[in-house]
């Protein structure tokens, strides 16, 4: 394989990387739609989809591999290809967090929710928000968005500890709504572990751009 053919392969990696954290995205878009409207069978689709993202998660890891096998690359060329095979690692577990979603709606089955939805779609959409930029950040080599993404991460906590909070009092006022309190608690950590998984993948870029790694956020969960 000569360089241009091997710069060409890491590209199309690096585009399947996209690939993949679209996916992922979509997925936590899906899950969340799926819980507010109690849309069972989207949640079951979700869950079996689950396996496409992990599918994609080894194809890209096999690719990556084969590159340092095969064409020895040089120090900048490695440090990418290791931070990749991270990176999809993060993201495989954020599909798995999007099918937690999805299981957590399967399992409260075709009841309506103890409460509407107000703050968790909004922690969602921040995480969504955060993945796509970091997305984009690692394609452009952005290390100082990638810092910021890190620093948004204290606002999805923020929204994990008032959804958890406000739960947690309904839990005390109507002991019956337990079980369903608690499932929403649960789909409400899956969002805060998502934007962790964001943070891992972000500082893995800065890694990319600087050649230094560094813990830049530490979550308290």
């Amino acid at each position: 394989m000569t360089r241009e053919a091997y710069h060409k392969s890491l590209n199309e990696v690096q585009n399947e990387v996209l690939l993949m954290g679209s996916m992922v995205g979509t997925a936590l878009k899906d899950a969340m739609d799926a819980l507010a409207k109690r849309d069972i069978e989207a949640s079951k689709r979700i869950v079996k989809s689950d396996m496409l993202v992990n599918k994609k998660r080894f194809d890209i890891e096999e690719k990556c591999v084969r590159l340092i096998a095969t064409q020895q690359p040089m120090a900048v060329d490695l440090r990418i290809l290791f931070s990749i095979v991270n990176i999809i690692t993060d993201l495989e577990r954020i599909g798995d967090h999007a099918e937690g979603i999805a299981k957590i709606s399967v399992s409260i089955g075709e009841e309506p929710l103890i409460k509407p939805l107000v703050d968790m779609p909004k922690m969602a959409e921040k995480a969504i928000s955060m993945l796509e930029r970091c997305m984009k950040a690692f394609i452009e080599r952005d290390a100082e968005t990638s810092r910021q993404i890190c620093n948004e991460d204290d606002e999805v906590d923020a929204y994990y500890d008032a959804i958890y909070k406000e739960l947690v009092l309904m839990m005390v006022e109507s002991p019956k709504i337990i079980e369903d309190a608690t499932y929403l608690i649960w789909a409400a950590h899956n969002i805060e572990r998502i934007a962790d998984r964001v943070t891992n993948i972000a500082e893995r870029v800065v890694y990319m751009v600087t050649g230094k790694m560094e813990e830049m956020n530490v979550s308290k969960y």
